[in-house]
């Protein structure tokens, strides 16, 4: 089985939703797509200066990562995923899937 990972790069839609769009990140789409076969699990992080987009990390373990992928964007397109206006989509989110080529991890063996 693969792994590797969906980095995701997004902003708030305007800075007045800010709030609005992170409850909605953290409390409906991390546990929708975690819930997606192919995912599990998932981290956001913020810029310390403040500029620049917010990341999500998505950890994935699937016979075919891309496919894991697909079925995301499938069920986003077929309504079965709460998205949110507060979300900014124009520009479109940057999605980039990643391989696991190596992991080092002192603290497992």
């Amino acid at each position: 089985m693969a792994r590797g990972l969906l980095y995701v790069e997004t902003w708030p839609s305007a800075p007045e939703r800010e709030a609005e769009y992170h409850a909605w990140y953290e409390e409906v789409h991390l546990p929708e797509v975690v819930s997606l076969d192919g995912f599990v699990s998932a981290r956001r992080l913020a810029p310390v200066d403040g500029k620049g987009p917010f990341v999500a990390l998505y950890e994935m373990e699937a016979d075919d990562l891309q496919a894991a992928v697909d079925n995301l964007q499938g069920a986003v397109e077929r309504g079965e995923l709460r998205m949110s206006d507060s979300l900014q989509t124009t520009p479109a989110p940057v999605m980039r899937l990643l391989a696991v080529t190596a992991v080092h991890d002192p603290l497992r063996p």
